[in-house]
């Protein structure tokens, strides 16, 4: 896969600032983590740890981090959940991959943003549904509560 050059990544960073596109800096942490030091010293701010860490594996780290998130989803974890479909969308966007990015921007967040976690996997072609909680997924990446019987733990129609 294709990364962004460091450069691009360093303007991404200024833009979702200049913006305010990124109030919590989650989608800056992934961008940040994949710069060299160099170009991280451009960007670095108190928002930043002291200690830096490159990140060289974005496609093992987007894989992993799809994984976390649809244990979010599945645990109805709202803001969690969030923070997950914004880190995937930034993982998409630093993996060349614009016509993701689009996927999940035309998708909705119904259901904890199952709907954008799935175009995410689908635009990969990685798997999304699996085990037993594959049901549940499915229904929640259809927009609906995730058990056909009424859902115990937060999410409705």
């Amino acid at each position: 896969m294709t990364i962004r050059t460091q450069e691009e990544i360093v303007t991404r960073v200024w833009v979702l600032r200049a913006n305010r596109q990124d109030i919590l800096g989650f989608r800056e942490d992934v961008l940040v983590e994949a710069l060299d030091l160099d170009h991280a010293r451009q960007v670095i701010t108190p928002r930043h740890p002291v200690e830096w860490t490159q990140r060289v594996d974005h496609e093992t780290y987007a894989r992993d981090y799809l994984e976390f998130a649809i244990g979010k989803i599945l645990d109805h974890r709202g803001n969690s959940a969030s923070r997950s479909v914004d880190k995937l969308s930034e993982l998409a966007w630093l993996l060349g991959r614009d016509d993701i990015v689009a996927g999940m921007d035309h998708a909705g967040y119904p259901m904890y943003g199952a709907p954008k976690v799935k175009a995410f996997a689908d635009g990969f072609g990685w798997p999304f549904l699996n085990g037993d909680d594959g049901l549940a997924l499915a229904r929640m990446a259809d927009g609906q509560q995730c058990d056909p019987q009424g859902c115990q733990r937060g999410c409705a129609d």
